[in-house]
Parts: structure tokens; C-alpha cells; sequence
């Protein structure tokens, strides 16, 4: 597991655990993921540099987040091991692709969902924030959150949790990394 940075990024106090791009990118290269499909987001877009400069898994961008669904779909057939990456906001506007793909299709799928209007335990003031995890529960698709790299972990239990279901599990990323 990566170590815990003491480096502050994106608002964060010194000192204070952060997610690090390094660390997820392990996490994601543990599990065996080829591709990530995703369209970059404030909550996940610290992992797009990254990328760019990894080799091992390959980055496809979409115009839309209910197109990822979709090609994720595609890569699963062909063989290979895809990601999806979208923020709350897309992942809610995706529904129909959710229902259609994700939960119907018996493929497993492992999203990683920015958590946008994520605060930490307070009242949540944007509405995407909170019906992100109310949505999950009625689709019936388990998460875990992910807000540093102590949770790295759970990168891992989601994906296993998605190959074993044969459906969707996800992360929630917690926190904003601008």
C-alpha cells in the first residue's frame, strides 16, 4: 500500500492524509484493470496526468458518462479488464445506462464515482451529493468511500465484489483534488 503523503494538494491542510494519484493508480494496477473509461471530473481528474503517463493501462475518454457504460460493456467482451470513472452527477444522468448495461447485462463492473458535494460527515447543500448513495442502495449496487490513501483497500473489495456479483460495485471518491 502507498504511504500516506504530508504533502497538501487541493485545499488540504499539511500533514492531513490525502488520495494521491500514485496510490489509486497501484490500486487500480493490483486488480488488473487494462482500461479506464471515464470523462475526468474534479473529484477524480487528479488521476488523469497520471495516466497519460502510464503505459500499463490505457485511458479512453467519452463525451458523455452514459457512454461509458457502454464501453466498458465493449472492452469487458473483448477480454480486457475496464474502469469507469464519472462523476455523481453523470453516473445519476446515466440511469437508463445503469439499468440497461451495468445491471442487466451480468458483467461485472467496477465504477469509480466522484463523490461531488461529498463534506466529510456535515449536511450535504448539493442535491447530487445527496442522492448519490440513496441511488446506489435502490439499484442495489454496493460502495465503499474512498477519501485517502488509508482506504486503498476498498479499491480493491469493490472490484472483487464486482467480478464475484457479476454486476456493478463501486468507490465513492470523496474528496475535491483540483
Amino acid at each position: 500500500m502507498a504511504a500516506t503523503p504530508e504533502v497538501a494538494t487541493g485545499g488540504e491542510q499539511a500533514g492531513s492524509p490525502q488520495l494521491t494519484a500514485e496510490g489509486v493508480l497501484a490500486a487500480l494496477k493490483g486488480c488488473g484493470v487494462t482500461h479506464l473509461v471515464w470523462l475526468p471530473d474534479s473529484e477524480a481528474g487528479f488521476l488523469y496526468e497520471a495516466l497519460q503517463r502510464d503505459p500499463e493501462v490505457t485511458l479512453v475518454p467519452v463525451c458523455r458518462e452514459g457512454e461509458a457504460m457502454a464501453v466498458a460493456l465493449g472492452l469487458a467482451v473483448a477480454g480486457r479488464r475496464p474502469a469507469v470513472v464519472i462523476q455523481n452527477t453523470g453516473f445519476l444522468e446515466s440511469g437508463d445506462s445503469v439499468r440497461g448495461v451495468m445491471l442487466d447485462t451480468g458483467f461485472p463492473f467496477f465504477v469509480m464515482i466522484g463523490y461531488r458535494g461529498w463534506s466529510a460527515g456535515r449536511p450535504m447543500t448539493d442535491s447530487a451529493g445527496r442522492f448519490t448513495e440513496p441511488v446506489l442502495r435502490a439499484w442495489g449496487i454496493p460502495y465503499h468511500l474512498v477519501e485517502d490513501d488509508r482506504d486503498l483497500p476498498k479499491i480493491a473489495q469493490a472490484y472483487r465484489e464486482a467480478q464475484e456479483r457479476a454486476g456493478p460495485a463501486a468507490v465513492l471518491i470523496g474528496r475535491e483534488y483540483r
